[in-house]
């Protein structure tokens, strides 16, 4: 008897049939096995539910925010229990607090702590389905907490390593991982497997398949995670351990994200101190700052770049200009104009000249490059935002992406 985690989006549990079609799902996973099902609000709830606070209030109270957006996943996980109990099954719902989910007290971007998984537990012991709500949990202080976008991802990886699952599938409304989004590369291949590091990158670099802190836990704890579609019964890809073959190929995927915002701080003097009295001032305000450029100093002064998610821009220079008038800086400037390009592969670590290989081919689109950030396994840049597709699918090309590659499944 396997214990199998499965999670299903928001697309998946849109509507009333969609919520059957997925009961019928799980009944046929059912036979023999023990199952927990995690599920995400209902196709666009939780931004209907935002723009109802954003009319209410310019700046919602992120505590109230967290008590209105946890409210999605609770329709849902009710309405599939009673789904699968009309077609003859035992299943129990439960919210992420009521599941034993702890977080800290970081509203809105919440961390899961730990969990106390006896209650799900007890109910696989007792032959029932577990239906668990997704993104949400409660924290040390008894406070409802999300978990962020894509946070019902976390919330399913985090229980199969709870409870010591023997796989987490990740049903969602594309089959698997592409080399590049098929909305933009026609000729996108979908990767059979891919290792926790690269599906890191890519996730953090702006494949939306999964959520970056979801497969960092994966790899964390070596939960096999298996990317499906909701509608169509194919094998996926498994995000699994790296496994030498998989260095052979130098570039698995490009990557692209237009949810990017970049700030300069400008004519900051050049001394010890400054850049964390800088980005300790951000970091108070709990946003996750990605690329950081300085550029040389000149008479005593330098200015600072560094990109972050386009939403949180707008606290983010609010925090810089009190912190540039104390320390001096001669002002802040922001563009949102932007967007981040990327490319990777585990098989960078052995294979030179990939970098100016991504930077020939966008100079041959003519695309310039405003900022470059560097991994082991990655490379990113910064370019303008009407770039993007076009950047895309240059870099596809240039590493033959599209192009058959036998693969050890």
């Amino acid at each position: 008897m396997a214990l199998i985690v499965q999670k299903y989006g928001g697309s998946s549990v849109a509507d009333v049939e969609k919520i059957k079609n997925v009961a019928r799902r799980v009944v046929e996973s059912a036979g023999g096995n023990q199952l927990v099902v995690v599920v995400s609000a209902m196709g666009k709830t939780t931004d209907g539910l935002v723009n109802l606070a954003t009319r209410i209030s310019n700046s919602p109270d992120p505590r109230e925010m967290d008590m209105l957006l946890a409210t999605g996943e609770q329709i849902t996980i009710a309405l599939l229990a009673m789904a699968l109990h009309g077609l003859g099954f035992k299943a129990r719902s439960f919210t992420g607090p009521q599941v034993g989910m702890r977080t800290d007290t970081a509203h809105t971007k919440a961390r899961i702590t730990r969990i106390n998984a006896e209650r799900a537990r007890a109910a696989l012991d007792a032959g029932e389905i577990v239906v668990v709500a997704g993104f949400q949990g409660l924290s040390e202080v008894d406070e409802i907490t999300t978990l962020g976008r894509g946070g019902s991802d976390l919330t399913a990886v985090a229980l199969a390593a709870a409870l010591k699952a023997d796989v987490c599938e990740i049903y969602t409304d594309v089959d698997g991982v592409y080399t590049a989004d098929p909305n933009i590369v026609p000729d996108a291949r979908k990767l059979p497997r891919i290792a926790y590091d690269e599906m890191l990158e890519m996730a953090s670099l702006g494949a939306k398949v999964l959520q970056a802190r979801s497969v960092e836990f994966a790899k964390k704890y070596g939960v096999p995670v298996h990317v499906r579609s909701t509608f169509k019964p194919v094998p996926g890809t498994l995000v699994t351990r790296e496994e030498r073959d998989m260095e052979e190929v130098v570039v698995t995927g490009v990557t692209h994200d237009r949810s990017q915002a970049k700030i300069s701080i400008l004519r900051v003097p050049d001394r010890p101190g400054i850049a964390a009295q800088v980005f300790g001032a951000i970091a108070e305000t709990n946003i996750v700052v990605d690329m950081i450029v300085q550029n040389i100093s000149r008479d005593g002064y330098t200015d600072m770049s560094f990109t972050l998610p386009r939403s949180d821009y707008g606290r983010a220079v609010g925090a810089l200009q009190d912190i540039g008038r104390k320390v001096g800086a001669q002002g802040v400037v922001h563009d949102e104009r932007v967007a981040k390009v990327s490319i990777v592969g585990v098989g960078m670590r052995s294979h030179s000249g990939v970098a100016s290989q991504m930077f020939a081919a966008l100079a041959r689109e003519g695309i310039n490059i405003q900022m470059i950030s560097t991994s082991e396994i990655a490379v990113s840049c910064v370019i303008e935002d009407k770039y993007a597709e076009l950047a895309v699918r240059a870099l596809h090309d240039t590493f033959a992406l599209g192009r058959e590659r036998e693969a050890a499944v």
